[in-house]
């Protein structure tokens, strides 16, 4: 089961012609009943409290976004993660923070870029990466990629800030292949080809001109196929509940351009 929707509930905002449109993008799959939990419109001072609440009854963070400047966490008790440490930084993605915790074994597992240019960076035990790389430019990294994916690397998260690209890519990443969709729109009918052929949304991001998607297929067949993806203008809470009683859950979200 595959579906694809756009939110049409959400009154529409007129927009002049030549402004690309920007909506939240969330995708869901299917799991084991579990506990998730998701923060939006999050405040740089409200950050720690939320994660430390989370902490305590054992959920972790899966993934993170940003919008205006704000951030959207979620966490749950499926990650599989035993520690995890987190960074708020006015650099994106700041590199000696993320040296260091390489240097105790922790790996990223989630990024998140703000437009002014900040960025939230999550990394954790308890992944099965054994190597890491990333990269920031200013225009989507496609050449980057192509030479890491030869090298035995899959790109496992990534985000923006501003124009910006942040992408990371990992060794041992549990996928046999790998594909990118990165377009000026949504790219439904290339995300529908390659679900048909085994791949599945790993890691979506985008700017306000363009989204990209990474499509994975997993080394282990999965039980349930089941992918969802939603584009909704505000933060899709009414939904994410909705999904959890079909147990269905975010695995992914991002904020940015999807309709010209």
């Amino acid at each position: 089961m595959l579906v694809d929707v756009d939110d049409d509930e959400q009154p529409k905002k007129k927009v002049r012609l030549g402004t690309p449109a920007t909506q939240w993008i969330s995708v869901y799959n299917a799991r084991r009943p579990m506990k998730q939990r998701y923060h939006y419109n999050v405040a740089d001072a409200r950050l720690h409290q939320h994660v430390e609440k989370g902490n305590e009854d054992g959920l972790y963070i899966s993934c993170v976004a940003s919008c205006t400047n704000l951030w959207a966490i979620i966490m749950d008790a499926g990650t599989g993660f035993t520690n995890q440490v987190y960074d708020l930084s006015a650099v994106f993605l700041h590199k000696d923070w993320i040296m260091e915790q390489w240097e105790k074994n922790f790996y990223i597992s989630a990024i998140a870029g703000a437009t002014n240019g900040s960025s939230l960076v999550v990394m954790s035990k308890g992944t099965p990466y054994t190597q890491q790389s990333y990269k920031v430019s200013d225009s989507f990294p496609f050449k980057w990629i192509s030479k890491k994916w030869k090298e035995g690397f899959y790109v496992t998260s990534m985000t923006t800030a501003g124009s910006r690209w942040g992408v990371v890519m990992s060794r041992n990443a549990g996928f046999s292949d790998q594909v990118v969709e990165l377009d000026f729109l949504y790219p439904s009918e290339g995300i529908h080809r390659r679900w048909e052929n085994g791949y599945r949304i790993t890691a979506t991001a985008a700017t306000c001109d363009q989204a990209a998607f990474i499509l994975s297929v997993p080394k282990r067949k999965l039980t349930d196929e089941t992918q969802e993806t939603l584009r909704t203008s505000a933060f899709p809470s009414t939904h994410v509940k909705e999904k959890w009683s079909k147990n269905l859950y975010i695995a992914a979200v991002c904020y940015g351009r999807t309709v010209s």
